[in-house]
């Protein structure tokens, strides 16, 4: 008897190797591959401003990591909700902290450093996780620092322009090889309707761009595990089971066999660190 549904993960035309540099960007789904990743002995760089969702914020910060341009005064935003911390609109509030002069010796440190590793990468894994965007004076907002909603607008891409938004990344960087991938985390913000639309328009855009890789892992969660055991208690992101089953899906998909003594062995060591001592 077949009980559930097998998801068949297509290997890239290139796997990845230990000795690949490899940057991620996206949705808190590719934090948790990304650390997986990390700990596993890939040179990675993960989400170098925070956690972006949609194709409209993960080209504006290619755009920067492209640019010369540091971040400036004129960037700076003063946190909502009275946290008294100041942030901006490209970065994550990670990023925040209690001064103008504070939050920019951060983030340019940390912009310095992405620019040095994005320059030298080879490889690129975009995780798509929404296709609403939120513009404040026209402009994409990566995250809205818990300001007043009013000060915002916002609207759902269409398939078409969120392709176009991952095409001009892409053909802008023959050099480096390209996966994407939907996150199979929901946005039920604006309810269950609304979240199919937009993912459906994000699984449409990657579908258009040639030349790329594709890993399904929201295929992998709706078609295969189907369950919300799971989930975790919010009912909407991944169990630590689940982000599990579908790194060994990657590993086993995505990777080079020949590297698979050097990846057990970093992982074990890594599970040896977060164990205290008795005595």
């Amino acid at each position: 008897m077949k009980l559930w549904t097998k998801v068949i993960a297509d290997p890239p035309e290139e796997p990845f190797r230990l000795t690949d540099h490899i940057v991620m960007l996206g949705s808190c789904f590719a934090d948790n591959i990304g650390m997986r990743m990390v700990h596993a002995g890939f040179d990675v760089l993960v989400n170098p401003f925070g956690t972006l969702y949609n194709p409209a914020s993960l080209e504006s910060a290619v755009r920067r990591l492209d640019s010369q341009e540091m971040f400036s005064t004129t960037d700076c935003i003063e946190m909502g909700a009275g946290a008294g911390l100041v942030c901006s609109f490209e970065h994550h509030t990670s990023f925040a902290r209690e001064s103008v002069g504070d939050f920019l010796d951060n983030a340019n440190a940390r912009l310095l450093e992405a620019r040095e590793f994005w320059e030298k990468s080879s490889r690129v894994i975009l995780t798509l996780g929404t296709s609403f965007v939120w513009y404040s004076g026209g402009k994409v907002v990566s995250n809205c620092l818990k300001r007043p909603s009013g000060e915002f607008s916002r609207r759902m891409l269409s398939p078409g322009e969120s392709a176009a938004c991952l095409e001009r990344v892409i053909s802008s960087h023959p050099e480096k090889r390209f996966m994407l991938t939907v996150s199979p985390i929901r946005h039920l913000g604006d309810g269950a309707h609304a979240n199919s639309l937009s993912k459906a328009g994000l699984l449409l855009a990657a579908e258009s761009c040639g030349g790329v890789d594709y890993f399904p892992a929201f295929e992998i969660v709706n078609d295969e595990l189907r369950d919300y055991r799971f989930y975790g208690e919010d009912l909407v992101h991944l169990s630590d089971t689940a982000v599990d089953i579908i790194w060994e899906r990657f590993l086993d998909s995505c990777t080079d066999s020949a590297d698979r003594p050097a990846i057990i062995a970093a992982e074990k060591a890594f599970r040896a660190s977060l164990h205290r001592p008795l005595h």
